[in-house]
This record gives structure tokens, C-alpha cells and sequence, in this order.
């Protein structure tokens, strides 16, 4: 994967690798200029098991082995398609979901179980999650749901109302929004709920996962804009997860590309989205429509689905899907040609042995051919046998006829009814 990552900021020469530090605007030394967030090597696996006793057969590799650096008030943008692992990275660097491997710098130090660190990290980090709608609470108003980081940090009652105030207006929403419920707004309005919930504590790191999904082109527009207003009043570094390469060549000053669960190109924006080196790269570029119909668009097409995580290919995990693969020089193929063998190997379950279905599959066949006949299908004359079932059940007639076989009396004497 190391040939095809290009370097951001390769056109610094090497000035940006000087020994002694330089000092910043702001009157601190080049030690402070350090990144705010260091991912190495992170990695997030999910156990599969079977069997009676349930013991693990593999693992889902969501995450394999990322690494990446977010500079203070950098924005750094997270592409790739549905089920990269993207959303998953998120939650894993904030600690939300605990990783397998790895390790988590932030601001300087390490944050995991042995190191800690999680107060440091709970208190100046937020995250806007992908679905607005089911991560605030329906039985609480919008304001209440954004003050709730508030809340837990033990700020009074008053002084939440003002600061949820604040930041409503500041997200365009008016202090009359925090006494509505989330059915009562829209989709975007509750994106801005989002937004100001997290920056509620005054964050230095916020994750935006899919922040424009489902919206409107009008209001995406709106959304980037407070955004990056954002990103300048309070000097936030972001992490920018999405799938819309246009939105993330606008708001991000450089990019990672994902592809099941590895990074495979990182860099400057401009830079990789203009000039990928990655095949992979390319097709999502080319996948961006254009608004002239008339603009040749390149031909970087993609051709089957994601590699299933739980047991990827042996080398680069797209060479299934790439359209530039190198066939063996015995073969006789093109490349072309040698992608549409790997299409069909790849297709074809057990790689070319069909798989024998579970015995819980097979058991439930050999019943279902029991209880009908060749076809599935019952002919009328089976139908007609067939009793239909009274309401209620035999078992609830009985229990009917005892009962009323003794009823009681008004007058406390137990008369006899025959059936």
C-alpha cells in the first residue's frame, strides 16, 4: 500500500522537516505545533462465532492496522464506500467502541485502558452522529437533549439554558427551538441540534459522520458553510466521515481514502482528488457527476462488491475489484480479461465447490419435503382436507366446558348445567 500513498505536503521541501523549531504566531515554539490527534495502527475486530459451545472461528477485521495524524485546526476528510469501516474508525478513535490494537494519541498522550486519559478525551472531543433523528432522546426537548454533555459536568439549570441559547443561535436556530421535540423540526435543523450539542463543552476534536446525508443541495450548502464558521471561531479539528467526494473537496483541507478497513491514499485534497494515484481513487473521483452532459468523463469503472471482512483477499485487498490488476505472466490475458476471471472466481461460492448448506438448513428442507409435495405446492384436494382452525383453539373449547359445566349461583348454591 506504500506505493500508492502520496504525501501532502510534499511541495514544502525540506523546510517542514527542520530541527529546530520555529516559532508560531501565537508566541509558543514549533513543540506546540505538534498534531492534536496520532492514530497508529489501530484495529477493530469483532469475534464470529459457532458452534455449541460458541467459540471463535475468525473475526470481522472492520479496522485493519490505520494510522493517521490530524493537525490543530486541520480538517481531514474520511471517504470511501458503505461498509469501508468508516463509521467504525470514528467510534473507535473516540473510544466509543473499544479497539483491538492500536494506540491513541491525543494532544501529547496516550489514551487506553493502562494510560487513561479518558476524562482528557470525553471532555474535549464530541462527535455529530450519522443519524440525527435516533440519536436524540424523543421524550426530551431539543434543548434538554443538547444540554445534556452540561448536565453531566455538574453546570447548573441556568446556566445550561443560557449556553444552549447561545450556541442555538449560533448553529441558526432561535432560543425558541429548545422547547420543541425532535418530530417537530427537520432534518436539518436537527443536524445543527447536533452540532451545538457538541459544542457544548468547547471541544478541540469533533467527528462528523455524514453530516449531509439525506439533505438538500441548498441546505448541504448551508450546513459546509457553518462549518467552516465554526472550524474558525473555535479553532476545531475535524474528522470529516463521508462518502460525497464533492463535500469533502470543499470542506477538507486533506483526505484519507478508505478501503475495507485499510487506508490505501492520503493526502492534500486538491492533490489526491485531482491526481490519485490509487486506482481505487480514481474511480471515486470519476464516480462525482458533472453538471455539463456533454464533458467526457473518464472511464474508471468499478465491478463487484466489497471483499466480505470477515475473510479477506490475500495481498491488496482490491485487486478483486481493480481494474489496472497485473494477470501472471503464464496466463495469457489482459488485464481486462484477468479481472473478469477474478469476477467470476470470485462469485461463485467456495470458489468453484458449491457450499452445503447448515444442518439446521438441511433439516428444515427435509421437513418441508415431508410436509409437501414435489414443488411446494399443495394440490386443492390436500387443501380441502385440511380442518381449519376454530378461533381460540381446542385446548381453550375445553377449558370453556369445564368452566361451564358448574356455573355458580347467584344465591350461592352450585347448579349443574349438562353440556
Amino acid at each position: 500500500m506504500g506505493g500508492g500513498m502520496s504525501q501532502p505536503d510534499a511541495s514544502a521541501g525540506p523546510a517542514s522537516t527542520a530541527a529546530d523549531p520555529e516559532p508560531t504566531t501565537d508566541g509558543t515554539d514549533g513543540a506546540a505545533a505538534e498534531p492534536l490527534v496520532v492514530v497508529d495502527d489501530l484495529e477493530k475486530h469483532y469475534p464470529v462465532r459457532s458452534g455449541v459451545l460458541r467459540r471463535r472461528t475468525g473475526a470481522v477485521r472492520a479496522v485493519d492496522g490505520v494510522s493517521f495524524e490530524i493537525g490543530r485546526g486541520e480538517a481531514l476528510g474520511l471517504i470511501g464506500e458503505s461498509g469501508s469501516g468508516k463509521s467504525t474508525l470514528a467510534e473507535t478513535l473516540l473510544h466509543l467502541t473499544e479497539p483491538t490494537g492500536g494506540t491513541v494519541r491525543f494532544d501529547g498522550a496516550p489514551v487506553g485502558d493502562e494510560a487513561g486519559g479518558f476524562d482528557d478525551l470525553r471532555r474535549r472531543t464530541a462527535m455529530v452522529f450519522q443519524d440525527p433523528a435516533s440519536s436524540l432522546d424523543p421524550q426530551l426537548t431539543v434543548g434538554e437533549s443538547a444540554a445534556e454533555p452540561l448536565r453531566v459536568r455538574g453546570v447548573a439549570r441556568r446556566r445550561r439554558r443560557e449556553r444552549v441559547a447561545t450556541l442555538f443561535e449560533r448553529v441558526g436556530l432561535t432560543a425558541a427551538h429548545r422547547d420543541r421535540y425532535p418530530h417537530e423540526l427537520s432534518g436539518g435543523q436537527k443536524r445543527r441540534v447536533g452540532i451545538a450539542r457538541a459544542l457544548a463543552l468547547d471541544p478541540a476534536f469533533v467527528v462528523l459522520d455524514e453530516p449531509t446525508a439525506a439533505l438538500d443541495v441548498s441546505v448541504q450548502a448551508e450546513l459546509l458553510d457553518l462549518l467552516a464558521e465554526l472550524r474558525e471561531a473555535f479553532d476545531l479539528s475535524l474528522l470529516f466521515v463521508s462518502h460525497d467526494v464533492s463535500v469533502v473537496r470543499r470542506a477538507c483541507d486533506r483526505v484519507a481514502v478508505m478501503y475495507a478497513g485499510e487506508l490505501v491514499e492520503t493526502g492534500a485534497t486538491r492533490s489526491v482528488l485531482d491526481d490519485p494515484a490509487h486506482p481505487y481513487t480514481r474511480a471515486l473521483a470519476a464516480a462525482v457527476p458533472t453538471p455539463d452532459p456533454r464533458a467526457e468523463r473518464p472511464r474508471h469503472s468499478l465491478s463487484g462488491a466489497m471483499p466480505d471482512p470477515a475473510d479477506p483477499p490475500d495481498g491488496c485487498r482490491f485487486h478483486t475489484r481493480c481494474p489496472e490488476v497485473i494477470p501472471p505472466e503464464d496466463s495469457g490475458l489482459t488485464s481486462a480479461e484477468y479481472g473478469a476471471v477474478i469476477d467470476l472466481r470470485v462469485d461463485l461460492p467456495g470458489r468453484g465447490r458449491p457450499r452445503s448448506p447448515p444442518r439446521s438448513c438441511r433439516r428444515r428442507r427435509r421437513g418441508l419435503a415431508r410436509a409437501s409435495p414435489p414443488g411446494g405446492v399443495r394440490s386443492p384436494r390436500s387443501r380441502r382436507r385440511r380442518r381449519p382452525r376454530a378461533l381460540g383453539g381446542r385446548r381453550r373449547r375445553r377449558r370453556r366446558r369445564r368452566r361451564d359445566r358448574c356455573r355458580p349461583d347467584p344465591r350461592g348454591v352450585r347448579l349443574a348445567v349438562r353440556p
